[in-house]
């Protein structure tokens, strides 16, 4: 049991027979009446997105995940097989519960969060940042950079991202997997 003083980003909660991640909160002390939590519920099993208002001081019941490093493996179908890195045991995760399963690489290491109590994946996260190799894109002619121009590139993983005019095919660029941006050259 925690209550809302206890409340953090990425703290789960058991909440509506379901479980829920907190997003991002904010405690609120109005002038007139009592102080409420507004806070903002990632539902981990389906990734719904829920705006809610705890009052303060409230109990709510939190639920025991662990984040495990787990290594990827191999796509199969729908479902993306990894293996831990230290028991070397394997698992298999559909592809609704992977952010950006496009900037996947086999043997690159990721978080998995697991539910303690009934052992079961519940979301894959992925380095905040990687390097990827631009396997396709039109060669940037000189003089157009007068504004932030930005031109598509094929990743080595097949994803398409937007990259500045002067990157080129073969080049390594670093990409923020959370949004899907490029960052800098690697």
């Amino acid at each position: 049991m925690a209550t809302t003083a206890d409340f953090k980003n990425g703290l789960c909660l058991e909440f509506n027979n379901d479980l829920w991640q907190i997003v991002e909160f904010q405690h609120v002390k109005p002038g007139k009446g009592s102080a409420f939590v507004r806070t903002k519920l990632k539902n981990l099993r389906n990734g719904r997105v829920l705006q809610n208002t705890f009052p303060a001081g409230v109990k709510v019941d939190t639920a025991r995940v662990e984040r495990r490093p787990y290594q990827f493996l191999y796509k199969e179908d729908t479902s993306y097989n990894f293996m831990h890195a230290e028991t070397f045991e394997q698992i298999s995760i559909e592809e609704n519960l992977i952010t950006n399963p496009q900037f996947l690489k086999e043997g690159c290491v990721v978080d998995i969060l697991i539910h303690s109590e009934t052992e079961t994946p519940l979301t894959c996260e992925l380095p905040a940042y990687m390097e990827f190799e631009v396997t396709y894109t039109e060669p940037g002619e000189k003089g157009n950079t007068a504004t932030n121009a930005t031109k598509e590139a094929i990743l080595d993983t097949g994803a398409k991202i937007r990259v500045p005019l002067f990157i080129n095919t073969g080049e390594k660029i670093k990409v923020d997997t959370r949004s899907g941006e490029y960052s800098s050259r690697a």
